[in-house]
């Protein structure tokens, strides 16, 4: 991410006491670093209001549990599910809103006979831990200095607010029962309860209208001052990284760090419609500052390390958070995107494609592969057939020669065996690669889209 190396103490001192003049490089100065540092906070910021829109319920409903209780999808996403951009819907979740701040909590995670693991995301979106084996964990903040029973591993995260994602793969509809067995052997509880015996009965939660959104229009809908306030108050109880000492130094001249008390009387010029400009301008913005991290896969790209662990890298994470919230490492799977056909001319629903596959994703063994198509607005597709995805475990058709070819398009053909649903105006796909072959990846000839004549 760029530094402001020219004129920044010079602003620093204007800015906390008489203000920035509203003309001239001073003024363009503050904004740049009013835009560092939503780049900065915003992933932060979006995983509250991904959290507070996740528990606002009195009792665990179809995707929402009060606070440090287990959220178990009994379906897959669909068309109208809007908690989440580019969601998944070749697993199924059960989640999970932790606050560690008065005691650690415990979880049990079962045995499966399938692809399971738990992505542990601290409140900076950075992946913390994943869990891949069956046993009891412990998740605690740093400097907990308690002892845990026998057998219960300690999992430290930095921050008080964490996010468990649990993926369990799912085969067909007539597949769930056997992934509910795996969530009802999950078990969640504060650690006092575990120390009890684990007969533990949840509290209610709480549900207010205010605060029934969908996270990212809420997050983008924040003006500065609100953004800023809640970002302050946010990192007391989510440390900003030891790493982040530099940022948080400038960014404290307007008044943006842990428990500071922002006011946008110190930000020079029109603020309503810079603020405005700023967010327009974010997403290639960041798009652009991210670029470095892409990976060319044939005409596909995906994301590759820090990718779910950024360090000091704001722009990609922030990026993530917009676009894809909940990413993992790449040793976990790639998602790579592409948005053109073979010509480089972007998708659009006004035309029909084929989607061809010399050979399949190279997967280890467990792993598995998906293509999802989602719309300009990064969701799903609504269709007839409500099919958003095709995956290893689809009842799809191979050529005689063992490849594959799936059919993009909005209009529904006659047989419908590879069709893959696509909305009407612009739209991209992202193919998933769980526990990818990296070293297979190298040499394999990735799918080509081509328009049909």
């Amino acid at each position: 991410m760029k530094k402001f190396l020219i004129l920044l103490i010079t602003s620093a001192l204007l800015l906390s006491s008489c203000g920035v003049h509203e003309t001239g490089t001073d003024s363009d100065t503050a904004w740049e670093l009013v835009s560092e540092a939503y780049t900065y906070a915003f992933p932060l910021v979006i995983m509250d209001a991904t959290k507070t829109s996740s528990i606002n319920t009195e009792t665990p409903v179809t995707g929402r549990a009060p606070i440090n209780q287990l959220i178990h999808a009994k379906k897959l996403a669909d068309a109208q599910s809007k908690l989440v951009v580019t969601p998944n819907v070749d697993t199924v979740y059960t989640q999970a809103w932790l606050d560690l701040s008065a005691e650690p909590m415990v979880y049990v995670m079962p045995e499966a006979d399938r692809f399971f693991n738990v992505q542990v995301l601290d409140g900076w979106t950075n992946t913390a831990a994943v869990l891949e084996k069956a046993g009891t964990y412990a998740f605690t903040v740093p400097g907990w200095e308690g002892k845990l029973p026998d057998g219960v591993t300690r999992v430290e995260v930095p921050t008080s607010m964490v996010w468990l994602i649990a993926r369990v793969v799912l085969s067909g509809q007539e597949d769930f029962p056997n992934v509910y067995v795996i969530q009802r052997k999950m078990n969640l509880m504060p650690l006092s309860a575990y120390r009890q015996g684990g007969d533990y009965v949840a509290p209610k939660g709480a549900y207010t209208a205010e605060n029934d959104f969908v996270p990212v229009e809420k997050v983008l809908s924040m003006g500065p001052k609100e953004f800023f306030d809640k970002a302050n108050t946010l990192m007391l109880a989510n440390p900003p990284a030891a790493a982040d000492a530099d940022v948080l130094k400038r960014f404290s001249a307007i008044n943006i760090g842990p428990g500071l008390a922002f006011d946008t009387s110190i930000l020079p010029g029109d603020i309503a419609a810079r603020w405005t400009e700023m967010l327009q301008q974010l997403r290639g913005k960041l798009v652009a500052g991210a670029a470095n991290y892409s990976v060319k896969l044939g005409q596909w790209q995906y994301f590759d390390a820090p990718i779910g662990d950024f360090g000091t890298e704001y722009t990609y994470r922030a990026l993530v958070a917009l676009a894809g919230l909940g990413a993992n490492t790449v040793n976990v799977a790639i998602y790579p995107k592409t948005g053109t056909d073979n010509t480089g001319a972007a998708l659009t629903g006004e035309k029909k494609y084929v989607l061809h596959f010399d050979t399949m994703p190279p997967i280890l063994e467990g792993g598995f592969w998906s293509v999802t198509a989602y719309g300009s607005d990064d969701f799903l597709i609504d269709n007839p057939l409500n099919r958003y995805c095709v995956n290893d475990r689809s009842d799809f058709r191979c050529n005689g020669d063992g490849s594959l070819d799936i059919i993009l398009s909005k209009e529904q053909p006659a047989d419908t065996s590879n069709w893959l649903p696509v909305s009407g105006d612009a739209f991209h796909l992202y193919m998933r690669i769980y526990t990818p072959d990296m070293t297979a990846l190298k040499n394999w000839q990735p799918p080509v889209i081509k328009v049909m004549e």
